[in-house]
């Protein structure tokens, strides 16, 4: 018998919407319920003929499968009674309808494969596609407090675990158990009941001991779950942050860490393959002490002449045959206890409620100019904390408005209160007169664009990111915009142009490329509303002046709300507020502001000193090394 393979996952005891215990036999049903409208897919009429036919044919191969060994017994009987020439007609007969039968049996079981297979893969493909678009559906709170590699795992191994649920539970649990049924009834009407006696308990033994020792192993495979879950986050979180890595020269930091999961799951991982050991010695010596009894027992009858030679073969072959799938029956139930547990895992997050929901009567946001209106709102991320306090402001339709302040101010937080990615405590936002909480999440992120302080890029090519603010547009359409984001002469030099790919997270690019490629995004995308979340401050001074001049031309004739720390880069801002502790502090024109005085004015002295004390550094570091070229 082989081990149990070690599905890694991992099984919640709490339910995932009240956080109250549930039972592990109730989840383990509700897990099975979930899945049975996959199996029996409405509207799928070719799928659900598909699981009649691959279970009649179940059934047909099961019939030949127990009535099988009567050939067998017959041949022999043939043989040993009447072992003449004239005789061997007989047996001939039983031979070949004994592997006609064995041809049957494995050809059958082919056919059932083959046509239940689209059911099950149609399920794996349904399932994953409704976990796919429910993870994107769910707040970023919940993105931001999961680590994404251990998230990944559990959508693999769930999908995973719902083909290999499908195939064993139908194909080897159902199979086995009219395989035994049937065996069982043949012994007791064509022996008798001592012989079937004799079967059902050594089956009702080896499931029971099976069972139980299976369960006491599970707790090592939770271990292993948790400690292979762990590790894996801990390496994917240090391959993706592989430059902070290197700037640090962690390298043996994190293989320390790494190695400290992995050998506790090491630890667990032996204690899962020792304890093996034990299950499968006790099958063993289960099925052999059955088979001995059953052998005595008709040896006994044969020579009393109550059995012919051939019902005592029968008998043995009935026994090796059933033994099979008993074996296999305990490697299943340790598959299907396992695929639960990752099963479980995964629709726990489909049981995970979206935070941000679309009102049951939401219309579509049908912008006319883009005006943006914030009403006393209020906003926390805990309730121990506020972010915003009662801020108002209005952004008129092609007017553009600056956010400043310290970080932690709250400027970032009202950029993805306007695309919704919480919902606020307070107050509303309005776009056009529209409250953004009665639209839908679709019409109002299609309404707005923005382009990050960090670009983040899909690793694929120059096209595709830039498509990607528009997946329908056409090839002329991407590359007029990245004519407009003044990236077009930079893509032609590219040894593959615009099928170049930009690597893990866009990292082939530099910064101001980055940019660029989000600014043909956008500009693809053609937005009602513009949002520029401190777009320019990871740059350089002099790409930053590049990438200002066609962010301000972008932002022409649109409703433009600027994130800035840099104060140089709102100076012709329409308006602009300063956001301090979650209040506006003051608000005006970049020339009322500094006459004001005030937390503006500070910040603008501060950014000046620090701006005249860089070009002093830099007028010196120029002046050194002309010097040293000189000498």
């Amino acid at each position: 018998m082989r081990g149990m393979k070690s599905g890694r996952g991992t099984e919640s005891g709490a339910h995932p919407v009240t956080g109250g215990a549930v039972p592990a036999e109730h989840k383990r049903l509700d897990t099975l319920r979930s899945l049975a409208p996959y199996l029996w897919p409405v509207g799928r009429l070719d799928l659900r003929a598909r699981v009649v036919i691959s279970l009649v044919v179940l059934v047909a191969a099961k019939l030949i499968t127990v009535y099988a060994p009567f050939y067998y017994r017959d041949a022999i009987n043939g043989l040993t009674v009447s072992p003449t020439h004239l005789a061997v007609a007989v047996p001939l007969f039983a031979i070949l309808a004994y592997g006609l039968a064995r041809i049957l049996m494995v050809g059958l079981n082919q056919i059932r494969d083959g046509v239940f297979a689209p059911v099950g893969q149609n399920a794996v493909r349904m399932l994953a596609l409704e976990t796919f678009r429910h993870l994107h559906a769910l707040s970023l709170r919940f993105h931001l407090e999961r680590r994404t590699g251990g998230l990944s795992r559990v959508i693999e191994r769930g999908t995973k675990a719902i083909d290999l649920l499908l195939r064993f539970s139908i194909f080897n649990i159902i199979p086995t158990i009219i395989e035994l049924a049937f065996v069982v009834g043949i012994f007791a009407l064509y022996f008798d009941l001592r012989y079937a006696a004799v079967l059902a308990v050594t089956i009702v033994i080896y499931m029971v001991f099976t069972f139980g020792v299976t369960e006491w192993r599970t707790r090592f495979h939770r271990q292993m779950n948790a400690l292979d879950t762990e590790a894996n986050s801990k390496a994917i979180d240090s391959l993706l942050n592989f430059e902070t890595v290197k700037y640090f020269g962690n390298e043996e930091f994190e293989a320390t860490r790494f190695d400290a999961s992995m050998r506790r799951y090491e630890r667990a991982a032996i204690k899962t393959m020792t304890s093996l050991s034990t299950l499968n010695g006790g099958q063993n010596t289960i099925l052999t002490l059955g088979l001995i009894s059953l052998m005595v027992m008709s040896a006994f009858d044969v020579v009393a002449g109550r059995m012919s030679v051939g019902d005592f073969a029968m008998i043995n072959i009935y026994f090796t045959q059933i033994s099979v799938p008993l074996n296999m029956l305990g490697t299943v139930y340790r598959e299907i206890r396992q695929a639960l547990i990752d099963m479980e895992t995964m629709f726990d997050l489909l049981h995970i409620p979206s935070e941000v929901q679309d009102a049951p009567n939401a219309v579509t946001l049908n912008p006319h100019g883009g005006e943006i209106i914030f009403e006393n709102v209020s906003f926390h991320y805990d309730k121990e904390r506020n972010i915003l306090n009662d801020v108002s402001f209005r952004i008129p339709a092609g007017k553009t408005l600056a956010i400043v302040g310290p970080s932690g101010a709250g400027k970032s937080t009202i950029s993805r209160i306007l695309f919704r990615f919480y919902d606020i405590a307070g107050g509303r936002v309005l776009i056009d007169g529209q409250d953004i909480r009665d639209v839908t999440q679709k019409s109002l992120r299609a309404t707005v664009g923005m382009v990050p302080q960090d670009t983040v890029l899909f690793n694929d090519t120059i096209r595709y990111n830039i498509r990607y603010g528009r997946p329908e547009a056409t090839d002329a359409e991407v590359e007029s915009a990245a004519a407009q984001a003044q990236i077009a002469s930079f893509i032609a030099r590219l040894p593959n142009g615009y099928e170049s790919a930009v690597g893990e997270r866009g990292l082939k690019l530099s910064g101001g490329e980055k940019q660029r490629v989000a600014i043909a995004r956008t500009i693809l995308k053609n937005p009602a509303i513009l949002i520029l979340d401190e777009a320019t401050s990871a740059l350089d001074t002099h790409t930053e002046k590049e990438i200002q001049a066609e962010l301000k031309r972008i932002s022409e004739n649109r409703t433009t709300l600027i994130i800035a720390h840099r104060l140089s880069t709102v100076v012709d801002a329409d308006e602009i507020i300063v956001l301090d502790h979650g209040r506006i502090a003051e608000r005006g024109r970049h020339d009322d502001l500094l006459a004001q005085g005030g937390k503006y004015a500070a910040m603008w002295s501060r950014q000046r000193e620090a701006d005249a004390a860089l070009e002093i550094l830099k007028s010196t570091q120029s002046a050194a090394s002309a010097l040293a070229e000189d000498a």
